[in-house]
C-alpha cells in the first residue's frame, strides 16, 4: 500500500495566516510541511510554535521571487500540494511601497507558478 504522507509546499508560512496552516498541518496530519517565506515585516519563526523545531517541517528562507530558488525548492523537496499564501496585503504599504506589492503578489505568483509548472 502507498504512503498516505503529502508533502506541503506553504509560501508565506511565517505570516498571520500561513502560519496558522503550518501549526495545524503539522500538529494535526501525519503529512511533511516545507515552508518558504521571504521572512519580511510580516513574517516572525515564532508564529510557527511547534512546527518550528517538529521533524516534519522544514523552513526555507527565500523569496519568491527568485526563480532559482523556487526551481530549487520544488527539486529538493517534491510537493504533492501547494498552499500560495506569500502576499503583501497591508493596503497602506502598497500605496506608500506599490513595487513590494507588485513583485510580491503578481512576479512572485508568476515565478511560484512557473516552477511548479515546469517541476
Amino acid at each position: 500500500m502507498p504512503d498516505p504522507t503529502l508533502r506541503f509546499l506553504i509560501t508565506g508560512g511565517c505570516g498571520f495566516i500561513g502560519s496558522a496552516v503550518v501549526r495545524r498541518l503539522v500538529a494535526s496530519t501525519p503529512h511533511e510541511v516545507v515552508t518558504v517565506d521571504k521572512m519580511t515585516y510580516a513574517a516572525s519563526e515564532d508564529a510557527l510554535g511547534a512546527a518550528l523545531g517538529h521533524p516534519r517541517h522544514r523552513l526555507i528562507r527565500a523569496d519568491i521571487t527568485d526563480a532559482a530558488a523556487m526551481r530549487a525548492v520544488f527539486e529538493a523537496h517534491r510537493p504533492d500540494i501547494v498552499m500560495h499564501l506569500a502576499a503583501e496585503s497591508h493596503v497602506d504599504r502598497s500605496i506608500d511601497g506599490p513595487r513590494d506589492f507588485i513583485d510580491t503578489n503578481i512576479t512572485g505568483t508568476f515565478v511560484l507558478l512557473e516552477a511548479a509548472r515546469a517541476w
